[in-house]
């Protein structure tokens, strides 16, 4: 006989799971009693957001599927930004909730909420376990459901009397939950598709997060190489296909490469690889590749055409598609329309304006590529600072770019990168941050500290809430509402002026050594790269905070409802 409590460390140690992120609470000390004494290590957060990012990041950095714990009430709830974080990522990972005894389940009793009510919308699945019976089945098909398919967050809520109930039921490895159909093996849409293929004339290949997730990259690379396809990524793509690649067009989109959305318009055939069309990408619905035939390679059947109209769908793991498209690909070797992207890259990179003296955001990115010699594992917040991480680092490896892209999650960023340092130990992690972001889950510092963990944190200080802000000067007349970061009263349209002491609050430096943390303060240009280099070579986190230009704005940029086509390139 096993308690329910017991079932649960059973149906972590049976999925693999060597560490697991989280919060005690009242209704989860039965659950914490054992795993005191079991063989999965367990990480203390300071938030349960920051512990089911802490989760998210493992998760994206490993491939494996994450584990995290909270309590009941508010520890849940807590727990919510980060669940549809990874939902809207497609991130594996399962979250172990604890909720008050069954009899008091509807009576608002002390610390109760209704866990899966909230988490429905926002996890690929959930759980109210009301009979310890089920709980090994349950565990088993948590784990099963995060990762299979389109992965995603799964959530149990385990009632405190469950826990301690005794059961003698195992968990045999079958579950009620019905697998993802296997791909055909004469599947009509690949062979369509390489018809397509083979005969058109400017093709382009449009990657997302699901290449990544569906471990295909190198079948990705030989099918752009065998037929000579240009190839473009989203956010969560990035790292799919290598950004040094003569074939890469970089990111598109809203903030994407002038080369990459203008190939995206003008093409024949798209062909969309695991990505799912998201509003950021496509600009103006109705002008997205107007001249395209589109096909659409997915896992899950509902994203076809759920955005965009798809002529030619194949549904099917990613890796297995592309290893059968591959076989039936004509060999290319030169294409006119590879010279025509061309130009567009030679005319448009990614750029800005150097001003002596003067610390920009982009050169701090482009410092850190050359300090890690492009292969650090980055991570990011949300914010300007994460489209120049996109633009200024090339992406060359799978999972080597950790960001929240579907739901833009503010504080993602410093609890992931913990979890990435987890999972690849022996990687450099660095997160870029912005002033604005970095605060919202800034506690999780001390845990880096505790476990040593190398990090490097690169705050990038503007002063501002920056993408807002750029908002505002871009589509709002200026008028700065709520954008400006600390203390001081400057006028409504007033700059700040760097270097006012007043102005830029907190002192990163000094909060970062409140937490136990190495730190140090950039000023200039000339002190970033030794500073990087330092920061790399210290055996535990490093905080470095970059000074720099206040009104800095991300370039191109597609306003919202635009076309592609219909690309800023600065205010000027």
């Amino acid at each position: 006989m096993r308690t329910g409590a017991q079932c649960i460390i059973d149906g972590l140690q049976q999925a693999g799971v060597d560490r697991i992120f989280g919060i005690p609470g009242g209704t989860v000390l039965d659950i914490f009693a054992l795993l005191y004494h079991a063989p999965v290590g367990f990480v203390l957060a300071r938030h349960e957001q920051g512990a089911v990012h802490m989760a998210d990041g493992y998760a994206r950095a490993s491939g494996k599927t994450g584990a995290c714990i909270v309590t009941s009430g508010p520890g849940a709830t807590n727990a919510v930004t980060g669940l549809a974080t990874a939902n809207m990522d497609g991130v594996p990972l399962v979250c172990i909730a604890g909720q008050v005894p069954s009899s008091m389940i509807g009576n608002d009793a002390f610390q109760e909420a209704d866990t899966t009510g909230i988490t429905r919308g926002i996890t690929k699945h959930n759980y109210l376990v009301r009979d310890v019976d089920d709980l090994p089945r349950v565990m088993c098909e948590a784990f099963r459901l995060a990762s299979e398919g389109k992965p995603g967050p799964v959530l149990i809520d385990v009632p405190k009397d469950i826990q301690r109930a005794q059961t003698d039921v195992v968990c045999d490895g079958k579950t009620g939950i019905r697998g993802a159909k296997p791909l055909p093996d004469c599947n009509p849409g690949i062979e369509a598709l390489a018809d397509a293929l083979n005969r058109a004339r400017k093709p382009v290949l449009f990657v997302g997060g699901g290449v990544i997730a569906g471990d295909a990259s190198a079948e990705l690379l030989a099918v752009a190489h065998k037929a000579r396809i240009p190839v473009t990524t989203t956010l969560m793509g990035l790292g799919a296909f290598p950004e040094t690649d003569p074939l890469s067009l970089r990111m598109l989109g809203m903030h994407g490469s002038v080369a990459a959305n203008r190939a995206v318009s003008a093409c024949d055939l798209l062909v969309s690889v695991g990505a799912r069309f998201d509003d950021r990408v496509t600009g103006k619905i109705d002008e997205f590749a107007p001249h395209a035939v589109i096909a659409h390679i997915d896992i899950d059947p509902s994203a076809i055409s759920k955005s965009v109209a798809v002529r030619i769908p194949v549904v099917g793991h990613v890796k297995t598609v592309l290893t059968r498209l591959l076989e039936r690909l004509e060999p290319v070797t030169q294409r006119e329309w590879i010279n025509e992207i061309a130009a567009w890259q030679e005319a448009y990179p990614f750029s800005y304006e150097v001003e002596n003296g003067k610390l920009a955001s982009q050169y701090v990115v482009e410092s850190i590529y050359h300090a890690t010699r492009g292969a650090a594992t980055i991570v990011t917040d949300v914010g300007q600072h994460q489209m120049w991480a996109a633009h200024h680092y090339k992406y060359t490896q799978p999972r080597s770019f950790i960001s929240s892209g579907g739901l833009g999650t503010m504080g993602f960023g410093l609890p992931a990168a913990i979890g990435a340092q987890f999972a690849c130990p022996d990687r450099t992690v660095v997160l870029i941050a912005g002033d604005g972001s970095i605060q919202m889950n800034f506690q999780e510092l001390v845990v880096a500290v505790e476990h040593r963990l190398p990090i490097n944190v690169v705050v990038l200080n503007n002063g501002h809430l920056g993408m807002v802000r750029q908002w505002q000067e871009m589509f709002y007349s200026r008028e700065y509402s709520a954008t400006r970061l600390g203390q001081g009263e400057r006028g409504k349209n007033e700059r700040i002026v760097p270097g006012d002491k007043d102005v830029y609050l907190p002192d990163f430096v000094k909060l970062a050594e409140a937490h136990g943390a190495a730190a140090m303060r950039v000023h200039t240009p000339d002190a970033l790269p030794s500073a990087l280099r330092d920061a790399i070579a210290t055996d535990g986190p490093v905080l470095v905070e970059c000074m720099v230009k206040p009104d800095e704005n991300v370039y191109p940029m597609v306003p919202p409802g635009a076309s592609l086509t219909e690309m800023v390139h600065s205010m000027a």
